[in-house]
């Protein structure tokens, strides 16, 4: 007989499991895969993978920059370079990178103004292109003025190295305090700077895919890529450690000049890592649409397009008016990324707005009543021309009333 506090946490998880098996998770991973084909992550992680290899060495001189505005961080300069190479590639080539990179980033702080733009501009080209990936991913159609995301980006990439640096300095702070202890304490400390480490990786990846994408992204769903990406960077840099030490293919075949091809392996398969979790956070929202659609009948768009008029039309009884993607695609059961062709091709047609709000409520402007189906059909069902004028003269699309044929509007799911 279990304790009564025992016996409460047990029904708990067996509630939260029950729950979770409850999820459609074969629908999702059937999506998420679907998704990884059509938004071709192989080749957005080769793009940022090459304006990366361009952009280290402006990054870095950035950085050097940065902490020599402040003398109180000149004693951890050499530590912020090893951290920062050391964190972040594999251990096998991480002392020839880090020799290399800020051999060019002392080079690179000899230049003069020209030179120092195009330094500006190579860093800020970097984030920019992460911006767009990621905003890919999510669908965003109306993304943040240029000159907003330039100050914003400049203002992380001006604040990281000092960031960094406090972090280092408190970790220094609490090696020292630990060199008098036991060893054994002096080693919990280090497992607790690593158990620390791995948090900020992982609070860093839900912050990107926090903020970064113009879209409305839960916080537990960013918090839970971040943590998958963490626990997947973790595990690929042991696994290509591991494969180095064993199967030394580059260094046999390209002697001294292994760090290169090794380098841009590493860098492509953390950003297929960081990818693939956006997409998974862009996903997650799926998971409590219940079974999703999978949208390939004949018709879908036309289809689809009936459906979100209902779903307005109904809400405009209940202020304020007007539902946000998110919650047409739960309410319809779809795919967020198929809302978009029939609603841009209603907005054409003036039927439907946006409201430039906190939600971003999608809006019916028209009196259905008042609008035929043909105009419609011509738009995302058939064209009209010669070779379907039989077609429009057997149906009475014209005659026909958008209102007349519109699906009843589907319940609203229950609060969790």
């Amino acid at each position: 007989m279990l304790p009564p506090f025992m016996a409460s946490w047990a029904a708990a998880v067996r509630r939260v499991a029950v729950a979770g098996w409850a999820l459609p998770w074969r629908s999702f991973w059937s999506t998420w895969r679907a998704r990884v084909r059509s938004d071709r992550l192989a080749m957005a992680a080769g793009s940022l993978t090459l304006t990366t290899t361009i952009s280290l060495v402006p990054l870095l001189t950035v950085a050097l920059a940065v902490l020599a505005l402040f003398p109180a961080f000149g004693a951890l300069e050499l530590r912020v370079q090893r951290w920062m190479v050391e964190a972040l590639v594999p251990d096998h080539i991480a002392r020839q990178v880090g020799r290399y990179l800020w051999q060019f980033a002392q080079q690179a702080g000899k230049i003069g103004l020209g030179g120092a733009v195009v330094l500006l501009a190579t860093a800020l080209a970097l984030v920019l292109t992460i911006d767009r990936q990621l905003n890919d991913l999510w669908h965003v159609a109306r993304r943040r003025p240029l000159a907003q995301r330039v100050l914003v980006y400049w203002a992380v990439l001006t604040l990281a190295p000092l960031v960094l640096a406090l972090m280092l300095a408190a970790s220094s702070y609490a090696l020292s305090v630990a060199r008098g202890w036991l060893p054994e304490a002096r080693q919990g400390v280090r497992w607790l700077l690593d158990a620390a480490g791995f948090a900020a990786l992982a609070l860093g990846m839900a912050a990107l895919y926090r903020f970064v994408p113009h879209a409305q992204v839960r916080t537990s769903h960013a918090l839970i890529g971040g943590v998958l990406v963490a626990l997947a960077f973790e595990l690929a840099q042991a696994a290509l450690g591991w494969y180095l030490r064993t199967v030394p293919t580059y260094s046999v075949i390209y002697g001294t000049f292994a760090t290169v091809p090794i380098l841009l392996v590493w860098l492509y398969l953390v950003w297929l890592i960081v990818l693939l979790g956006a997409l998974l956070v862009a996903c997650l929202p799926l998971l409590s649409h219940g079974p999703v659609r999978a949208g390939d009948t004949p018709g879908w768009p036309f289809q689809l397009a009936l459906e979100l008029l209902a779903e307005l039309q109904a809400s405009q009884a209940a202020p304020p008016p007007g539902l946000s993607e998110p919650t047409l695609a739960q309410r319809l059961r779809v795919d967020p990324r198929h809302l978009q062709p029939p609603l841009q091709a209603l907005q054409a047609l003036g039927w439907v707005g946006k409201l430039d709000d906190a939600q971003g409520r999608w809006v019916l402007l028209v009196d259905l009543h008042q609008r035929r189906l043909a105009e419609l059909a011509r738009v995302l069902w058939l064209a009209q021309d010669e070779a379907t004028a039989g077609v429009w003269r057997a149906l009475p699309l014209e005659a026909t009333t958008v209102a007349a044929v519109l699906p009843p509007p589907r319940r609203a799911p229950a609060a969790p």
